[in-house]
């Protein structure tokens, strides 16, 4: 591969999104050299400045409490509909934008686990994100559950034979990340849900890592539960409410902890006793969180212009253009690659372990490299590919050399 500045230049000038780049707000820190941490928050986009704007001025300015029938009560659904169609391969019905993240794992593994009697054990990997990991131990205290833990290398993720080889007639639900928050490294949704539901139990997928970066396809794989935030790769912004999926089949008998009156079958009876709504709203809990929901939904309408394909290609391009980078230029310096090198088993980001990264990391962000460090030596690389170019990927990782040299 041609690393030179103008091998960056020819890949920006064939770059199908490249104009993208210009729907999003500038940075006018001058600092900035590249900014490679949109995998733990995306940039904000211009179309989302305007949309609050609108929305304080008008929405809720003036339409004022009349909005909540105009608009905001169909949003936690309308926007999970189209957040299903253009990135999760779900029908409609199945997806509802509802709370943070680690709300919407407790409510699917609680039901996940509710819908298999009997079975007392919980399985996760030991490198799980810590919210997964403490949520299972949290989960299974609660019920008085055993937790079964997967060893995972860095470089391999969670692999179907790992699933296997702790599974069985016990096991009730099974959570596991689609893409390995700190290698990149994908797993086989498809095979793990078809091993666990032939033993019997059912699995919840944090797609965090995943969502608005690589297609996913859940009915496909006929996927129990899945949740995932939205200010990564979906670029909804800081505390955007996340989403959760459940596969129609599971409706009639999900029956999810925390029944708040948003998620009743007549949210304004104010009835003496609970009853659920039919379908995916009975997901919901309190007060959808609107003024983060815009967000959601124009980070969902962009993805849905760009195209997942599209986006999937260029994250696969700009993670070969640092690997071709890092080979060249960092390894010499003692660096080594942590995510897999197969295009097809790496999300949208790379990682370079480093003795001592935690002390690189902080002289790379004060000299306008904005990356991420993971204990205990590793560096993220994150690639969105709606945000970032080469020719920027290109300077980053010559100020990388420079400043580790």
């Amino acid at each position: 591969m041609d690393i030179s500045p103008e091998g960056a230049k020819r890949l920006d000038a064939t770059d199908e999104l490249a104009a993208f780049r210009d729907r999003f707000v500038p940075i006018t820190d001058a600092s900035v050299v590249a900014y490679l941490d949109g995998n733990s928050l995306g940039r904000p986009l211009r179309a989302t400045a305007e949309r609050l704007r609108n929305l304080v001025a008008e929405e809720w300015g003036s339409r004022l409490i009349r909005s909540w029938e105009e608009r905001w009560l169909a949003l936690p659904e309308e926007i999970g509909d189209e957040l299903g169609r253009v990135a999760l391969g779900a029908a409609p019905g199945q997806t509802i934008v509802a709370d943070s993240t680690s709300v919407c794992l407790y409510k699917t593994l609680r039901s996940a686990v509710a819908l298999r009697p009997g079975r007392d054990e919980i399985v996760t990997d030991t490198a799980n994100f810590p919210t997964d990991r403490f949520l299972v131990e949290s989960v299974a205290a609660e019920l008085g559950l055993t937790p079964r833990w997967i060893e995972t290398g860095p470089l391999t993720g969670v692999r179907a034979e790992d699933v296997a080889a702790v599974t069985g007639p016990r096991t009730a639900a099974v959570v596991l990340s689609h893409v390995d928050y700190r290698s990149a490294a994908i797993a086989d949704l498809a095979a793990v849900t078809r091993l666990v539901h032939e033993r019997g139990g059912l699995v919840v997928w944090d797609l965090c890592h995943s969502v608005g970066v690589l297609p996913v396809g859940l009915d496909a794989a006929g996927a129990d539960f899945a949740v995932g935030c939205t200010y990564k790769f979906l670029n909804a912004g800081p505390g955007a409410p996340a989403f959760l999926y459940v596969n129609a089949r599971h409706h009639e008998a999900f029956g999810q902890p925390i029944t708040g009156w948003m998620g009743a079958a007549d949210t304004f009876a104010m009835a003496p006793r609970y009853v659920p709504a039919p379908g995916i709203r009975r997901a919901l809990s309190g007060t959808p969180p609107v003024l983060g929901m815009a967000g959601v939904q124009e980070g969902v309408a962009l993805l849905a212009e760009a195209g997942i394909d599209r986006v999937r290609a260029k994250a696969v391009a700009l993670g070969r253009w640092v690997l071709a980078l890092a080979d060249a230029w960092l390894v010499p310096l003692g660096f080594t690659i942590a995510s897999p090198r197969d295009d097809d088993r790496r999300g949208g980001h790379v990682t370079l372990r480093h003795p001592d990264a935690e002390r690189l990391s902080r002289v790379l962000i004060e000299n306008g490299v904005l990356i991420d460090f993971r204990r205990p030596d590793g560096i993220r690389i994150g690639l969105s590919p709606l945000t970032t170019g080469f020719a920027e990927v290109r300077q980053a990782m010559a100020r990388v050399r420079e400043l580790a040299g």
